[in-house]
């Protein structure tokens, strides 16, 4: 159950970076994704860590059967990044989700 809906947040996650025309067709430069910052803020945006590192990640793990994180705290760096943006006020409230059910005992 757990990766299924995992799936289908990140499933939202991507539709609505493609809605707000957040989705890139360029990857990020070699450099930007070894970047080991939190959220590799340094050297990209947060919308290009969760296409490029975020989703790809979690969606090898799911693929893979591992185990998912827990106590995930991604959501207070959408709001800090989004919070401004009215309109990217789902993408917040998918992080939410996320982080919740991620957070839960199992």
């Amino acid at each position: 159950m757990l990766y299924i809906k995992t799936t289908q947040k990140l499933q939202e996650l991507e539709e609505e970076l493609k809605r707000r025309s957040l989705w890139s067709l360029e990857m990020p430069s070699a450099e930007a994704m070894a970047d080991t910052s939190p959220f590799s803020c340094e050297a990209m945006s947060f919308e290009s860590w969760v296409q490029f590192i975020f989703i790809p990640k979690m969606r090898a793990l799911i693929v893979s059967r591992q185990v998912l994180p827990n106590n995930i705290a991604i959501a207070p760096m959408a709001h800090h990044v989004w919070n401004d943006v009215k309109e990217r006020h789902i993408l917040i409230m998918i992080f939410d989700d996320l982080d919740k059910f991620l957070s839960e005992p199992r």
